[in-house]
């Protein structure tokens, strides 16, 4: 697989990630990850933070371990800014906001997580970027990184993201669904679907370090931007 290296230096990697890549190895260890990949180009690797296996975007690596202290840090911290886009479900009630509600591990599902007052703290701002008569396309920054944060706190305000398939509904994108009038055409025995993976993009770190201050951005994918065109499209 080529890498999609949005910038390098000698203490850190920035990799644009497609979705449906694992970014550090699981547990069973299985399955290739970004990171397995990166080892294998650069060898000693070091992993500063993580997004979700079906979420794309940017996804910072360090190559020592005296900038994988230092990132790791900004991270934990309020000096790394984190941007992410995505669709979510339904017209939202308010143009931008803000969610404070604390996340824990689901007591029953190893792989879930939950808002409940006994949670870590959890703080999310979301912006809505345009609005289509099913969806919203909304930009997040998030002020601490808690597992699928983003995810469960759109659950938790009743807007999942598109395509989630642990927090909202998994079915696919269809241009039916969009497109008044639609016919399929003749020689396709199904539909195919415009999306069917998580519609959650990690789009934007903004940080200093060793005093430059970085601002790197993932473009938005493919797929993504196809169904964004086929909203606005079909806006009416």
């Amino acid at each position: 697989m080529q890498l999609d290296i949005l910038f390098e230096n000698e203490d850190f990697i920035a990799i644009n990630k497609p979705s449906g890549l694992l970014s550090i190895p699981d547990r069973m260890g299985q399955e290739i990850s970004l990171k397995d990949l990166l080892k294998q180009k650069y060898g000693n690797i070091y992993t500063v933070h993580r997004i979700d296996r079906d979420t794309s975007g940017i996804i910072i690596f360090a190559k020592n371990e005296e900038s994988h202290k230092t990132l790791s840090q900004l991270f934990e911290g309020r000096d790394m800014q984190k941007f992410y886009v995505g669709l979510v479900y339904g017209q939202m009630m308010n143009s931008q906001g803000t969610i404070d509600a604390a996340i824990m591990e689901h007591p029953g599902k190893a792989t879930k997580m939950l808002t409940h007052v006994k949670g870590k703290p959890s703080l999310t701002d979301y912006e809505v970027l345009s609005s289509f008569r099913l969806y919203s396309w909304v930009q997040f920054q998030i002020h601490t990184g808690r597992t699928h944060q983003i995810r469960v706190h759109m659950q938790h305000i009743g807007h999942s993201i598109v395509c989630d398939e642990i927090y909202g509904d998994p079915k696919p994108i269809l241009l039916s669904a969009i497109k008044r009038n639609f016919k399929l055409a003749k020689v396709a025995d199904e539909e195919r679907p415009i999306l069917s993976r998580l519609a959650l993009h990690s789009f934007q770190l903004n940080f200093e370090f060793k005093g430059q201050p970085y601002n790197l951005e993932a473009p938005i994918p493919k797929d993504l931007r196809a169904l964004l065109q086929q909203l606005k499209k079909w806006k009416g």
